[in-house]
C-alpha cells in the first residue's frame, strides 16, 4: 500500500495544474487527467470539470481533483491509500468507514478497479483506490 495527498480545487484544477511555471518551478507533470464528462451520468455542468489528475513531483504523486463535498469539511485535502489490490481497497475501506460516514461508496472507475471516500469518526477525510497498472 502506498499513501498520497489529495489536494482539492475549486472549479479550477485544470488551469492549476497548467500553469506551467508552477510545474516548471517544482519539476512536476502531470501523468493523467480524467474529466466528470468521461463518468456515465456525469451532471452537464460538471463535464469539463476535473475528476482525477496525477501530478508527479519527483518520485512522488500528488492527487487533484475539482472540488466535492469533501472539500468543504476537510479545508481541502484528504489522504489517499493507494491499495495492491481489490481486496486490501475493500478491508480498508470498511475499516475507515466503521463509525464514519461514506461519501462514495467502492465502485469501479476510469481510473481505478475500486475507488472509495470516506470520513472517519475523528472527521479525517480518506480516499482508498486500487488503481490500474497505467496509474500505479
Amino acid at each position: 500500500m502506498k499513501a498520497t495527498a489529495d489536494l482539492y480545487f475549486a472549479g479550477d484544477c485544470a488551469e492549476a495544474l497548467g500553469a506551467r511555471q508552477s510545474r516548471d518551478a517544482i519539476g512536476a507533470d502531470i501523468r493523467a487527467l480524467v474529466r466528470f464528462g468521461d463518468m456515465p451520468g456525469a451532471p452537464s455542468d460538471a463535464q469539463d470539470k476535473v475528476m482525477h489528475a496525477e501530478l508527479g513531483i519527483g518520485d512522488s504523486t500528488i492527487f487533484a481533483p475539482d472540488g466535492q463535498a469533501i472539500e468543504r469539511s476537510s479545508g481541502g485535502y484528504a489522504i489517499s491509500l493507494l491499495a495492491a489490490d481489490d481486496a486490501e481497497a475493500e478491508r480498508l475501506f470498511a475499516a475507515l468507514a466503521t463509525e464514519g460516514k461514506a461519501s462514495v461508496p467502492l465502485m469501479t472507475t476510469p481510473f481505478a478497479s475500486r475507488f472509495a471516500m470516506t470520513t472517519d469518526k475523528y472527521r479525517t477525510p480518506w480516499i482508498v483506490t486500487t488503481p490500474p497498472a497505467v496509474f500505479g
